[in-house]
């Protein structure tokens, strides 16, 4: 049991189906703990009584992101004129939106402090907003039925058009089912319809591949360049396609064009790429890298936690949020070392362990480890072994390699048990003084791990196939 357990926190579902499916993509997209359908605010309320009112469908809050949805199902009107209905369900089911975003954003910037998890507004928002002049909004309007009506009428998957030479107004006479910017003088918003929503969430289901793209798309649309795309799905497609000079995805367009028109089939020639293939296929065992820090953000929410630290969610976020900023590739590769060092433990005597490097400042170091449990030990006693154990290897880990700044401590049983639990340990070693290293030097010697390590280098490709479509990957 934990000792302070921490008040539990439980996150809406949505009120109506599109609302809960939303919620559902969102969930396994950002996880739970960085992800919060009905939000509402305190304004209305007079000496607590009354209810407040919603700041939007569903908030995601991580890093310096917050990401805001709003979600509309309104019925395309079939039997009128084609430019009347969509003049009609494009002020309802877009334009509505984007005004509750742009309030819901006015809000979160002038009110970080009041934005609440129930209608009675009891609970506190339980995450830690970026500071104002620090946060990078996203604004998203999830609108409902119009892509059944243009697949009806014209053909293709259903998704909306885009043309970034649309401004405000525009939309209403110009031709139905196209998107561009809805106001010039107010932040940009992505609007999602039946089809690419699914498409863009399922494609990029990490929030770090998620953000990227709305960052790089955002810069694309609202730059220099004359866009029109057949579909949000053949925009990501090419963004997919294309890396730029420092190595990740981004719209790269030759010198010297000045307008680009992506038509169909784009999405479809990426989708059935043996590349993409082969990247889906190596991409499951990835999700129990999700799976892991879902188990970690329940107990924490739940206030189930067996070792409590006492600190509150805010603070212990920080330290989840490590694993969570891992893209979708490199969760494939953590999770990969990770049932390494699993598989191997089924044979060590007494536990296997594993220290994961990072060359990248964003990312952490490391610590696995998958201690045996024997059966003379009760439950406590074989659970505090092992933290111990696992703090320990976090501080030689950290005395081994300097330039560690982060390190994340994650420990299992060993082998294959009935039943398993893990644990969690966050080493901030930014400020590594010389009693740290000496004690650090102290538990090396006593205990004798990480003396004699064996270094391995392994690259995991993106897209493990090479240019004849055979699988590649360096170790």
């Amino acid at each position: 049991m934990d000792p302070d357990p921490q008040p539990s926190v439980s996150p809406a579902e949505g009120v109506t189906h599109t609302e809960r499916y939303l919620a559902k993509l969102c969930r396994r997209s950002f996880l739970l703990l960085w992800s919060y359908p009905g939000v509402f605010r305190d304004q209305g309320r007079m000496d607590g009584k009354g209810d407040g009112k919603e700041v939007c469908d569903l908030l995601v809050v991580f890093d310096n992101h917050i990401i805001i949805f709003s979600d509309k199902d309104c019925q395309f009107q079939d039997y009128a004129n084609v430019r009347v209905a969509w003049a009609r369900w494009f002020k309802k089911a877009v334009l509505a939106s984007a005004k509750q975003v742009w309030g819901a954003e006015r809000w979160i910037r002038d009110f970080p402090s009041r934005l609440f998890l129930d209608r009675k507004c009891t609970v506190p928002f339980p995450i830690n907003l970026p500071k104002p002049d620090e946060a990078i909004f996203h604004r998203i309007v999830v609108a409902h039925d119009a892509s059944r009506a243009c697949k009806n009428l014209l053909g293709g998957s259903g998704s909306l058009m885009l043309n970034n030479t649309l401004v405000g107004e525009a939309h209403l006479s110009e031709m139905p089912f196209m998107i561009g910017r809805l106001d010039e003088n107010r932040g940009y918003v992505h609007v999602f319809d039946d089809t690419t929503l699914d498409i863009v969430m399922s494609t990029l289901d990490t929030v770090s591949d998620f953000t990227a793209y709305l960052v790089k798309k955002e810069k694309f649309l609202t730059g220099d360049m004359l866009v029109n795309a057949a579909g949000e799905e053949h925009l990501l497609a090419t963004y997919l396609g294309k890396l730029n000079e420092d190595g990740v995805h981004d719209f790269v367009i030759d010198e010297g064009f000045t307008a680009v028109s992506l038509g169909e089939g784009i999405w479809e020639n990426f989708v059935n790429s043996p590349e993409r293939k082969a990247q889906i296929a190596h991409d499951e065992i990835s999700y129990s890298w999700d799976t892991l820090i879902e188990k970690f953000a329940h107990h924490l929410m739940t206030g189930t936690q067996y070792f409590g630290s006492g600190h509150p969610i805010q603070e212990q976020e920080i330290a989840f949020r490590f694993m969570a900023r891992e893209p979708r590739t490199r969760r494939r590769m953590l999770a990969i070392s990770l049932h390494e060092v699993l598989d191997k433990s089924q044979t060590a005597k007494f536990f296997s362990s594993r220290v994961m490097q990072s060359e990248d400042e964003r990312f952490p170091y490391y610590v696995f480890l998958f201690m045996h449990r024997k059966p003379d030990l009760t439950d406590d006693e074989y659970r505090n072994m092992r933290m111990h154990l696992l703090s320990d290897y976090c501080e030689v880990a950290k005395l081994v390699h300097p330039a560690a700044k982060d390190i994340i401590g994650i420990a299992s049983e060993a082998g294959l048990p009935q039943r398993r639990s893990e644990d969690f340990i966050y080493l901030d070693a930014r400020h590594w003084t010389d009693e740290d290293q000496n004690r650090a030097k102290e538990k090396q010697d006593s205990l004798g791990i990480l003396k004699e390590v064996s270094r391995q280098a392994a690259r995991e490709y993106e897209y493990p196939v090479d240019h004849e479509g055979k699988p590649r990957r360096e170790g």
